[in-house]
């Protein structure tokens, strides 16, 4: 018996999006309740504004039932001519393991790059509990670009990595 094909990633927020994100981020016990409650706004504010006037692009990683698995949420930098911010990617816990990260980010920096993207930055803490996250950026070719001791907290740095875009080999295709 073959496996279910993964629905389509989707790009339009909708309604229902604010609350499953918040109960993600929530579930995955990585933020602070001030960063989840920065996370469900960015959202909130694609979904009132639309999501070309929020200045964010976002990609859902639903489940057959329409349930979200996970979501991405980047975007260009202002005052830059071609460098964008990857801001958020978490996927519901439940769910981890299985690729939908991979799948999100690669995706994330195809559309970025489509819009002329040329450099996509992250930023992570430097924790100990952040060591999963540093390894999947890194397998993912990010490059360690700075450090900040005690940014978000006494004894919990900032982490900045970028990756060039558009150099990966042209058989790279998105993960299913």
């Amino acid at each position: 018996m073959t496996s279910p094909v993964p629905p389509a990633l989707r790009s339009t927020p909708r309604a229902s999006d604010a609350a499953e994100i918040r109960r993600i981020i929530a579930a995955t016990q990585f933020f602070r309740a001030a960063e989840v409650d920065i996370a469900v706004e960015l959202v909130q504010e694609a979904i009132d504004k639309g999501a070309a006037k929020s200045g964010y692009h976002f990609l859902f990683d639903d489940t057959l039932s329409g349930g979200l698995r996970g979501y991405a949420c980047y975007g260009p930098i202002d005052g830059t001519e071609s460098s964008w911010d990857f801001y958020w990617i978490a996927v519901d816990p439940a769910a981890q393991g299985k690729g939908i990260g991979q799948r999100l980010l690669v995706a994330s920096e195809h559309d970025a790059a489509a819009h002329g993207a040329r450099r996509f930055w992250v930023e992570t803490s430097t924790l100990a509990l952040y060591e999963p996250t540093r390894r999947f950026y890194h397998r993912a070719g990010y490059t360690d670009a700075a450090a900040l001791a005690d940014f978000y907290a006494p004894g919990d740095g900032k982490l900045i990595l970028f990756k060039e875009l558009g150099q990966e080999p042209a058989s790279r295709e998105l993960p299913l």
